[in-house]
């Protein structure tokens, strides 16, 4: 089987953090967010993972080159010279997504964290018989999504309302798709969007099919949801007992620390963090519902919630960064500094405090 990624455009939302790397390398639970979709493919047996992308494709192929090895699975990219809408990516990677075999391919958003139950959607979509299978997800504010409308014994998907502002139901489009090659038939190569102009034709036909996606689901591409999806994430792990949680008398709640960090004395760690590899955290260190990028210092008796601290930051001592501070690549804060949601671009030194949410350049 074949997959397609859609990583597209810039990772604006995600600045500062994409202004060092493109957003799918970003890591998410230390690990690049792309390779945690990678991997799950890999498990149902995908060999050829294709992705489409506009912007920077020698980094992503530079950095996924080591892992096409280590993972066994052929991974190229389809670029896009000119953005072309969510349909538009598939109809010029065509070439590399049909072979003989006929086998349906997914489509994925490179922005979602879940369990990625794939097994299920194969199954499901074998059982059906129709031509595209999409998961979707139960979600208490839909508005801001597309909802899907669906028959719910049969998951027969009756109609797609984009943003609806009136209630018409709280299942949304979940980014995951499994779609029969005659779906590529369907779309035009002047950029079209799949969601607003290929699937309602094809539920139009009755050969579309929705799937409920069990499980967590968290589109993290922007810090407040990232730091939300960190801690389903961490919740899922927990659910099944995973090896990878840290454990002690310093860890509170679900907590991952990479094996290379070191952690000092007298430290409260928890809960919803993520440490990355490499990092020194020294003693009396406070730190939860937060990421901790590879190769960063937090000084002694910091204090660090709700933030993302990008790579090889330092943090000073008896400083507090917190309500959404997002520091990128090398920022320096000193000693003593009290952040309040700033978002500090890379290679800063922080010598005074930000007593409100604002942009540092």
């Amino acid at each position: 089987m074949k997959a397609l990624i859609l990583v597209g455009g810039f990772g604006t939302r995600l600045r500062p953090l994409t202004l060092s790397v493109p957003k799918p390398l970003v890591e998410f639970a230390n690990k690049p967010m792309i390779l945690h979709q990678i991997e799950a493919l890999k498990a149902v047996g995908v060999t050829e993972v294709v992705l489409a992308i506009n912007y920077q494709p020698e980094v992503m192929l530079n950095f996924l080159k080591e892992f096409e090895a280590s993972l066994g699975i052929k991974i190229t990219c389809s670029q896009e010279t000119e953005p072309l809408g969510t349909a538009g990516p598939l109809a010029l990677a065509r070439d590399k997504l049909i072979d003989d075999s006929g086998e349906p391919f997914f489509v994925l958003n490179s922005d979602v964290i879940s369990e990625y139950p794939f097994k299920e959607m194969i199954q499901f979509h074998k059982s059906h018989g129709g031509e595209a299978s999409l998961m979707v997800t139960n979600l208490d504010e839909p508005s801001k999504y597309g909802v899907v409308v669906m028959e719910e014994s049969t998951g027969q998907v009756e109609r797609f309302v984009e943003k609806p502002k009136l209630f018409v139901g709280n299942k949304i489009n979940a980014g995951f798709y499994l779609l029969n090659p005659s779906v590529l038939d369907r779309i035009q190569l002047p950029p079209t969007s799949i969601e607003k102009e290929v699937f309602p034709k094809i539920a139009a036909e009755k050969k579309l099919y929705a799937m409920v996606l069990p499980g967590f689901w968290m589109d993290v591409g922007q810090p407040r949801d990232y730091i939300t999806g960190l801690r389903l994430y961490l919740d899922s792990l927990k659910k099944h007992s995973s090896p990878k949680l840290a454990s002690g008398p310093h860890i509170v709640g679900n907590v991952i620390v990479d094996e290379s960090a070191k952690i000092g004395e007298g430290c409260l760690i928890g809960p919803d963090v993520a440490i990355g590899s490499g990092c020194v955290i020294e003693s009396g260190v406070r730190l939860s519902r937060c990421t901790v990028m590879r190769g960063v210092r937090i000084k002694k008796h910091a204090c660090i919630s709700g933030s993302i601290i990008g790579w090889h930051s330092t943090v000073g001592q008896w400083a507090r960064v917190e309500n959404m501070t997002i520091l990128g690549e090398d920022v320096h804060v000193c000693d003593e500094i009290y952040s309040n949601g700033g978002v500090v671009l890379p290679h800063k030194e922080i010598k005074s405090s930000i007593l409100k949410p604002e942009i540092v350049m």
